[in-house]
């Protein structure tokens, strides 16, 4: 949202960004994030909703999903309240409700690309009257406009099983609601995606329903340490300082990516016997799939207990693990990074292509399944990691898979020339007249038009 903002302020106006107070401190979010964000952003304004008695999250039998989405429900009065208080027209995303009694357009953001929302925006129809989930369905593969086949097992997990639970209803009702807006930006680039956005203007997309204009404003990406954060530089960037360039491969899984100690092991054993150095960022393992870690307490790994006996001592002069967290576009664009295991999110993505860096597609929850194969069946930015599908990955396929992307082979070779080119479109893209930025300027052209015909 922050990068979001850049854009407006880049175009002369102001903007205020409404904030919900984190209700619990955790290992992905913190009272403190929002700080962070204030002091690395001067030129936006925050504004932080007055709190209001949190849900319990620990004893609810309710998913926390659901109990944070009734939260957020809750606080449209105090975002009311606050668009009363101030004189200027801003734009906003969510509570489409207050927009509507206030006569306020609104507009949705979508910092995921357009292909996942292709298909998450035909989910609807294809889930309707279905008394079974697609979870039968195994990997069969299903067809959605402007996509490739999708296999059914890599759509959302929550979506597979019970389409009768009111959490899988309530996603699909977000889904429907955030076509219901004026507009749709979203954080992509046309040529990246250019099927996935045709599909939005045909009319079989969503039959008997005209989806609003979808606007590609991306790639939103961070520049990185800015601001005087240079005197705070991570040890990382540091140790990359002394390595040749693009020598390292950089293993990164997001802020709540975590693996099995068995799955640590393996991915150890295969960095070491792939002779290449690295970069890996380890995490305190933990069921991904349990909404209830978000709860828990943030610690650190124990590097010694987690990976192979001797490995750190043996990988010392070409590798170095770093726990839990590394500054990521500022590893990307160091020149000794050459190439990037990802779990497959969407910013990961992003900043991968404006790197130009090779992938290696490991995901692992949410979205990131379909992701991967928008990356390496339509984009061509990534590899995949056989195994994903059944949740491991032997050391074998890592030495294989960072041995063919750091290495000088005919296919490794290809991903990095596509790479090259897609970073080249990106970034014309975003350079005034590039089609982001056009894009984006048509937003601007439509939204005033929108204002003068509902001040007539």
């Amino acid at each position: 949202m922050a990068e979001f903002a850049e854009v407006f302020l880049s175009h002369g106006y102001d903007v205020t960004m409404v904030i919900v107070p984190p209700p619990f401190k955790s290992s992905a979010l913190g009272a403190s994030q929002v700080e962070q964000i204030a002091t690395a952003n001067p030129s936006i304004s925050f504004h932080v909703l007055p709190p209001i008695p949190a849900p319990d999250f620990a004893s609810s039998p309710k998913h926390p999903f659901l109990l944070m989405l009734q939260m957020l429900r809750q606080y449209n009065d105090k975002l009311e309240g606050f668009l009363h208080s101030i004189p200027a027209y801003m734009f906003y995303v969510d509570a489409i409700d207050v927009a509507a009694k206030l006569g306020v357009p609104a507009y949705t953001f979508v910092p995921s690309g357009a292909s996942s929302l292709a298909v998450v925006t035909q989910l609807p129809t294809l889930l309707a009257g279905r008394q079974a989930g697609l979870e039968e369905l195994g990997d069969t593969p299903l067809e959605f406009l402007g996509v490739p086949p999708m296999p059914a097992s890599h759509l959302i997990a929550e979506l597979l099983a019970h389409p009768e639970e009111e959490k899988c209803k309530t996603m699909v009702t977000i889904f429907e609601r955030g076509m219901d807006s004026r507009g749709v930006l979203v954080n992509t680039f046309e040529s990246l995606e250019s099927q996935a956005v045709r599909a939005f203007r045909d009319p079989l997309c969503v039959p008997g329903k005209v989806l609003p204009p979808v606007y590609c404003i991306g790639p939103l990406v961070s520049g990185g340490a800015r601001n005087g954060e240079e005197t705070d530089r991570h040890e990382c960037l540091t140790w990359l300082d002394a390595q040749p360039e693009r020598s390292v491969v950089f293993l990164c899984f997001g802020s709540m990516g975590t693996f099995s100690v068995g799955q640590l092991k393996e991915i150890a054993i295969g960095l070491e016997k792939s002779g290449q150095r690295f970069l890996w960022v380890v995490r305190v393992p933990g069921n991904i799939n349990d909404p209830k870690r978000l709860l828990e307490k943030p610690c650190e790994p124990d590097l010694d207990a987690l990976l192979p006996e001797g490995f750190l001592e043996r990988t010392k002069d070409r590798g170095l693990v770093v726990k839990s967290w590394a500054p990521q576009v500022d590893v990307l664009n160091h020149p000794a990074t050459s190439a990037f295991v990802t779990h497959c999110g969407w910013n990961s993505i992003m900043e991968g292509v404006m790197t130009g860096i090779p992938m290696l597609c490991w995901p692992l929850y949410a979205e990131q399944k379909m992701n991967k194969i928008f990356m390496t069946e339509d984009m061509g930015v990534g590899v995949e990691m056989e195994g994903y599908r059944t949740g491991f990955i032997k050391d074998e396929e890592v030495e294989a898979k960072v041995r063919l992307v750091m290495e000088s082979n005919k296919e490794g070779r290809e991903l990095q020339a596509r790479m090259v080119a897609r970073k080249k479109e990106a970034e014309a893209a975003l350079e005034v007249g590039g089609s982001s930025h056009a894009a984006f300027v048509q937003f601007l052209l439509d939204v005033e038009n929108l204002e003068e015909q509902l001040a007539r």
